[in-house]
């Protein structure tokens, strides 16, 4: 399977790390990013190629991990479907802009390809997925990262943000992909509180789900990427998981 890359970022420098030391399990080709530099440094550690337009990468891969921003979700999502192009998208909370997720799903529908969206940043999104099959009467989210990964400075813990998972997408879009991860896979809206805290070192969630299963909680305490402290390795780690399982012939978990 030959992969591109949209956006060469934090994740993308994980990913790439993770092909030259032969352990990604697909061939991956193609970079594109807006900013040259940082797509021809990781192109020249595999060997690959480096594209002014996405649209230039679309003939020879089978897949493109978008790995740039929500925008992108928008703006170039919908011409990789319609070239039969899967697609992996880490900016998991453009989706939840309902009109847009129907939108892309018709799309690939129609063009018999398919849309993948990791796990990203926490643990048991296979419970959720399942538990969503009965009724989940509740779901919570705390989400509390050191002000560095908020992009603001803070000297006490400080709550930014209390409400439902919708507007926390759009107001934290670079932070709060967890938060749509969940409420796309309960299909219920999700009661978010995030936390500027200066006395922590790492990104950490706090799922808490109740349903006719039963209850649930998670913590997940992530190591930051040296890169972009807004990015959890975790993140890049359930892409890498994804394309691997592409490729396998035993899958465990939804």
């Amino acid at each position: 399977m030959k992969v591109g890359i949209l956006g060469c970022g934090a994740i993308a420098n994980i990913i790439t790390n993770f092909a030259v030391e032969g352990k990604l399990g697909v061939d991956l080709k193609f970079f594109y990013d807006r900013d040259m530099e940082r797509a021809e440094n990781l192109a020249s550690q595999v060997d690959g190629r480096v594209v002014l337009d996405i649209k230039e990468m679309l003939e020879h891969v089978d897949l493109v991990i978008e790995a740039a921003s929500p925008q992108a979700v928008v703006d170039i999502i919908p011409e990789i479907l319609k070239k039969g192009k899967d697609v992996i998208i880490m900016s998991i909370g453009a989706l939840m802009d309902s009109k847009l997720r129907e939108n892309l799903e018709n799309i690939a529908r129609e063009n018999n390809s398919r849309i993948y969206a990791p796990s990203g940043a926490i643990v048991g999104l296979d419970g959720i997925k399942a538990a969503s099959i009965g009724k989940i009467s509740e779901v919570s989210l705390v989400t509390r990262k050191p002000p560095k990964s908020l992009g603001i400075s803070a000297d006490k813990e400080t709550i930014l943000y209390e409400g439902e998972a919708k507007d926390a997408v759009r107001k934290f879009p670079m932070n709060i992909n967890v938060a749509a991860a969940l409420s796309i896979a309960c299909n219920k809206e999700v009661n978010v509180k995030i936390i500027a805290d200066p006395n922590v070192d790492r990104n950490s969630h706090y799922v808490h789900i109740v349903g006719d299963f039963g209850e649930f909680r998670t913590i997940t305490q992530n190591m930051r990427c040296s890169i972009n402290p807004k990015t959890s390795v975790l993140a890049a780690y359930s892409a890498i998981k994804l394309l691997k399982s592409l490729n396998e012939n035993l899958r465990i978990g939804t």
